[in-house]
């Protein structure tokens, strides 16, 4: 596995983003969407992969999922499936992305809180290139492992208080 310096992934995939953005609004007009993982992140190392996360509806989410796989997305089998999330794998013919479906005010928009959480503290998100560098050995399922102890732990610190 190689991870790519901000400098060297994060443009082109921005463009990626915003042309692909078109298609998915096309076909999902009433859904939000918003670019995820760390392509959205400044100053994130990544494997330079872009990841998309499509917020409908709860009622939805089903009728979401069944117009992307028309337009010839594969559902991700090895990953977390519930009624409110979805993973979906781009097109053959399309550049390579997944999109999250997910359902509007489900636990699911934790996508969303760590990707700001990243935005708002550059401290954070060296914090988060390390341990992404230091799993890089540790094969795809360690290195989603340690990369998912970080995530826990940066969306349990941004929790409000319920002593407030």
């Amino acid at each position: 596995m190689q991870l790519f310096t901000a400098d060297a992934y994060q443009a082109p995939l921005a463009a990626r983003f915003e042309a692909l953005a078109l298609a998915l609004r096309e076909w999902v007009p009433e859904g939000r969407l918003e670019h995820i993982g760390s392509s959205a992140v400044p100053g994130a190392v990544s494997k330079g992969d872009l990841d998309v996360c499509l917020i409908v509806a709860a009622a939805a989410h089903a009728d979401t999922v069944a117009r992307l796989l028309a337009q010839g997305y594969t559902e991700q089998r090895d990953t977390l499936r519930t009624p409110e999330l979805c993973m979906l794998n781009a097109p053959q013919q399309a550049p390579e992305h997944a999109v999250q479906v997910v359902a509007a005010g489900s636990k699911f928009e934790d996508f969303l809180r760590f990707r700001d959480a990243l935005r708002a503290d550059p401290a954070l998100v060296e914090q988060y290139n390390l341990v992404k560098r230091r799993s890089v050995g540790l094969g795809e399922h360690g290195y989603r492992e340690a990369k998912s102890r970080f995530i826990v732990s940066v969306l349990e610190a941004a929790e409000p208080s319920a002593d407030l």
